[in-house]
């Protein structure tokens, strides 16, 4: 090959290195939203979410922070920062029957650049195993056995609407959340507050062997789906008419609320069919990218060690989903 030929494409080679976007793992891309705001729907009255008996507010590490063109036009866009190299398994770790633990979809990328449209969506869940008095991190694909006392803090990285059903021996899918033991069945949550599920209470294993499978759903918009399974809906109020003018009155009126009125239907009794839960994985999962963490995870000084699986859409969606299946191994 003559060298100014060679030359040519060692340059170009270069300048494409160059130019591709900068890729990120999953838990980068996670805390890489926590500038966004996580403020309620402005039709709801503002209060601190439900305190389930999980810690408070976790802060985004600054060792994360990932740059994101869409941001708003006040918010001027923060450059990047450099980010700690992670080791990252996608959906490696699995059950003892060789069943994934948080399944994706096949050849599921382990890093993904920063969405150009706006944040990243994503879950990040924590199992915790009662050991006397306290409770401790204990990795997703733990084997448990019989009188183990479990629960699982899942933790999202903006405002949304979070769906959680279990499995368990009878075979049937059962909603854990929404519950009315928090927010009066209220399932909208805000961002980077742990809530623990099930809602005050354990998942307490017997002497029976199994899986217990639990299927997650967090989305930035109401889930159609499970929204008509889960909740009785009645009809809607009479929002403000647009640019209509205004008629001064003696009292303010508050103005009803569009959305419609959402009341909890008993759960205890209430089946979640299969494929319902299988068509939300097929059509969610393809666009997800996941990091299973550890305390040997390479972290920034000062970070706090952690077990934990992130699981994130990185497409920066105007309506993005997370899908997340979560198995629980007795024996």
């Amino acid at each position: 090959m003559p060298l100014a030929v060679a030359a040519t494409l060692a340059v170009a080679y270069t300048a494409a290195a160059q130019d591709a976007p900068k890729q990120f793992t999953a838990r980068e891309l996670f805390y890489s939203a926590g500038d966004e705001p996580s403020a309620k729907p402005a039709a709801k009255p503002v209060g601190k979410p439900a305190q389930t008996g999980a810690p408070a507010v976790t802060k985004r590490p600054p060792s994360t922070q990932v740059a994101s063109t869409g941001a708003k036009p006040d918010s001027p866009a923060k450059p990047a920062t450099t980010v700690t190299a992670t080791r990252v398994q996608t959906a490696a770790a699995t059950a003892p029957d060789g069943s994934p633990i948080i399944r994706a979809s096949e050849g599921a990328p382990a890093t993904a650049p920063a969405p150009t449209n706006g944040p990243a969506l994503g879950l990040k869940i924590t199992v915790l195993k009662r050991s006397g008095n306290e409770e401790v991190e204990v990795a997703p694909d733990t084997v448990f056995h019989a009188g183990d006392r479990i629960r699982f803090n899942v933790q999202t990285n903006g405002p949304g609407y979070l769906y959680i059903v279990s499995q368990g021996s009878s075979g049937t899918w059962k909603p854990i959340f929404p519950s009315p033991d928090v927010e009066n069945g209220d399932n909208h949550v805000d961002g980077f507050h742990s809530y623990a599920m099930p809602p005050k209470s354990r998942i307490v294993f017997d002497e029976q062997t199994g899986m217990e499978k639990v299927f997650i759903v967090f989305s930035r918009e109401p889930e159609a789906e499970f929204e008509n399974m889960i909740y009785s809906l009645s009809g809607k109020g009479q929002p403000a008419t647009p640019n209509a003018p205004a008629i001064p009155t003696k009292t303010s009126q508050p103005q009803a609320d569009p959305r419609p009125q959402k009341s909890l239907l008993v759960t205890a009794s209430l089946n979640v069919p299969d494929s319902a839960i299988n068509r939300m994985r097929q059509t969610y999962s393809r666009d997800l990218i996941i990091e299973k963490v550890d305390e040997n995870t390479a972290s920034a000084p000062g970070d706090k060690k952690e077990k934990a699986v992130y699981v994130v859409n990185p497409t920066g969606s105007t309506d993005p989903r997370v899908v997340a299946d979560l198995q629980l191994v007795h024996q």
